[in-house]
């Protein structure tokens, strides 16, 4: 196994917090070679101008942070800028494209600013390549004649790009670092700050389509394939107040409607949510056209289709969270003090018996099991084993589960676990309840 002792360690470290790391997922990817081809083709489309827009369906624990982050490393692999915005009632509201815009730019990868000041440098070498007298005239008659399009609909965005620049070029970098905050959609930027660029008030609902056809302008004129999105936990939508969850499924089919419909060549869309999300009555069957576009038959789970619209997740099964665990031991033993105890103590038998043992105590459901397996397997077992001699795991450890360590998904399947006849769980019982009452 080929992986350099910083990805290593950025894996080790998260797993150990129970997170889903950042880096170097495609060494713990199990189970997702079935997607590879396709996101692969719909990658190279989208960075030859086209664009995707892909749902991903799931159950709380069945990977769906995990994929959305493996697709976003292969795609940076591939050349492409990422975002991950989280969709929440109070910190990120679909139904507010401006605030959607602001976590885009916020959670961009590179950042804003090494993107802006990239295309500037881009800018500036192709006027001095074309002869230009005048550089800096060269460069923002080239911003203009780039930007065009997205001038038509929000002609702001060159506005402040242009003020970014010769703030920037004079050196005043308090002025600059304002007007890039502005064009980022962050709001209570000095109204001093926006006359000098010759705009008002703060970027808005109906501008932050074209901001991010700008931003997805300046990546594309710099060299990137695009932009992969990634809007993840969508079906928190189901528990807000019915007119905002009315209005936030019409601005996200407002957002595929612009993707299907070319406003935004580059973009690679991905959305997540849980099956009750897309099936239920508080999901987006509450509004017709949405469901229509991301209707998706699903049978035999063989012929699983994933070039379709909509994909699913089935979860790890007891063989699929054993294969992951063993490939998080061979991690962890590539930087340990001796790789060969590691292997030895902490045996193919021992992974699946711990395997078995953390699903037995979430009720035998292996789907929701992989986060408190791999944070017993490195925490508990793992570090024991490297740091301790005489630990023997067999011996030394017995497994604990603590309702305080456990997800809102973890706790239920504990509770259900714990029943003499699960029933199963309150998320498959359809409610026709209105938040509001």
């Amino acid at each position: 196994m080929q992986i350099s002792p910083r990805r290593r360690q950025e894996i080790v470290d998260a797993l150990r917090r129970g997170t889903v790391p950042q880096q170097g997922l495609d060494v713990m990817a199990v189970g997702l070679d079935r997607f590879e081809t396709t996101i692969d083709e719909e990658l190279r489309t989208v960075g030859a101008g086209g664009a995707q827009f892909k749902a991903v369906r799931g159950e709380y624990g069945s990977g769906k942070t995990f994929f959305s982050r493996w697709l976003t490393e292969r795609a940076k692999a591939a050349g492409f800028a990422t975002a991950e915005v989280q969709i929440s009632e109070s910190e990120t509201p679909l139904h507010k494209l401006e605030t959607v815009y602001r976590r885009i730019v916020d959670s961009l990868s590179p950042s804003f600013r090494d993107v802006v000041d990239g295309w500037f440098f881009v800018l500036d070498g192709d006027a001095r390549e074309a002869g230009a007298g005048d550089v800096d005239a060269a460069t923002e008659e080239l911003l203009e004649k780039r930007l065009a399009a997205v001038s038509a609909q929000a002609p702001a965005f060159a506005q402040v790009l242009r003020a970014y620049r010769r703030a920037a070029a004079q050196g005043d970098r308090a002025q600059a670092d304002a007007l890039l905050a502005w064009l980022g959609g962050q709001p209570h930027v000095s109204a001093a700050v926006r006359r000098s660029a010759g705009v008002r008030g703060d970027i808005d609902h109906f501008q932050a389509f074209g901001f991010l056809q700008g931003l997805l302008t300046v990546l594309r004129d710099s060299d990137y394939q695009g932009l992969v999105l990634v809007l993840d936990e969508v079906e928190t939508l189901q528990r807000v107040r019915s007119d905002i969850r009315e209005r936030s499924l019409n601005a996200l089919r407002q957002l595929m409607d612009e993707v299907d419909g070319g406003r935004f060549p580059g973009l690679y869309l991905l959305m997540t949510g849980t099956p009750a999300f897309y099936d239920g009555q508080q999901g987006i069957q509450r509004l017709a056209p949405l469901a229509q576009r991301l209707q998706t038959d699903f049978d035999d789970p063989r012929f699983d289709n994933p070039r379709a619209v909509q994909i699913r997740l089935h979860g790890f099964t007891p063989d699929s969270l054993v294969e992951l665990g063993l490939r998080v031991r061979d991690i962890y033993a590539l930087g340990a003090s001796d790789p060969d105890r590691i292997n030895a103590v902490v045996d193919d038998a021992y992974v699946a018996l711990l395997a078995g043992a953390v699903a037995g105590d979430l009720g035998g459901r292996t789907g929701v099991a992989p986060r408190l397996f791999l944070k017993k397997l490195v925490a508990d077992v793992l570090d024991r084993v490297d740091q301790f001699d005489d630990f023997d795991p067999r011996r030394d450890y017995a497994l604990t589960v603590s309702d305080l360590e456990l997800t809102s998904a973890e706790r239920q399947a504990a509770a259900l676990g714990r029943r003499p006849d699960p029933v199963g769980s309150a998320d498959d019982i359809d409610l026709e309840i209105d938040p509001e009452v």
